[in-house]
C-alpha cells in the first residue's frame, strides 16, 4: 500500500490546490474609504455584457458593428482587432454561402452535376467528389480567394478599407445605410 505520510501529503496538495483556484474568484480587498456599493458601481461598468463576470475588453470599440464585450480569451488585445473583424466577416461570409449551398444542392441539381455525384446528396457527394478527384478545383478557388483576401487584410491594417468592404454590392444594399446592413451581416453570420 501508500504509506500514510505520502497519503497526507496528497491530500495536503489537493487542498492546496483547491484553496489556490478559488482564491482566483474571490473579490479583492476593498481600499481603505470605499463603500461596498461605490465599489460594485465601478467593478459593474468594467464588466463585459456578454459575459457579466468577465471583465470588458478594453481594446474592443464599442462603435464595431454587431458589438457585444465578447472576448472571452482576450484575443483583442493580442491581435489587431482589424484583423480579427476580417477574420469575423470572412467566416461568417463563407458559412452563410455554406448554409445556402448545401440547402440548393438538396433541392436542385443541375444534369451535369448528378453524373458526376450520381445523384447523391450533401456528404454522399462530397465523398463522392473526394474519390473522383474534384475536389482540387475547390483547393484552387479557396486558395486563390485566399491570395486576394490576404491582399485586402494587409490594406485593412494598413487603414485603407474597411474590414470585410470588398466593394461589391450588386444589389445596392450598403448606399442606402451601410451600418444597418453591417450589422444585419455579423449577426447573420454569427448565427
Amino acid at each position: 500500500g501508500i504509506c500514510i505520510p505520502i497519503l497526507n501529503m496528497l491530500r495536503l496538495s489537493i487542498l492546496v490546490a483547491c484553496v489556490a483556484s478559488a482564491t482566483a474568484f474571490a473579490p479583492a480587498a476593498l481600499p481603505f474609504g470605499l463603500s461596498t456599493r461605490a465599489a460594485a458601481v465601478s467593478t459593474k461598468m468594467q464588466m463585459s455584457p456578454s459575459v457579466p463576470f468577465l471583465k470588458k475588453p478594453s481594446a474592443l470599440d464599442e462603435s464595431l458593428p454587431g458589438y457585444t464585450g465578447f472576448d472571452p480569451l482576450g484575443l483583442s488585445s493580442l491581435f489587431d482587432v482589424k484583423f480579427l473583424q476580417e477574420a469575423e466577416i470572412k467566416h461568417c461570409r463563407v458559412a452563410m454561402l455554406a448554409v445556402a449551398g448545401s440547402i440548393v444542392q438538396d433541392l436542385v441539381q443541375d444534369p451535369s452535376y448528378a453524373k458526376i455525384t450520381g445523384g447523391s446528396k450533401l456528404t454522399a457527394a462530397h465523398d463522392k467528389l473526394i474519390s473522383t478527384g474534384t475536389m482540387g478545383q475547390i483547393l484552387f478557388w479557396v486558395s486563390f480567394a485566399e491570395v486576394f483576401g490576404t491582399i485586402a487584410l494587409f490594406e485593412t491594417l494598413e487603414g485603407k478599407r474597411a474590414p470585410g468592404d470588398f466593394k461589391f454590392d450588386p444589389l445596392g444594399f450598403a448606399k442606402t445605410d451601410s451600418k444597418t446592413w453591417a450589422l444585419k451581416e455579423i449577426k447573420n453570420g454569427r448565427l
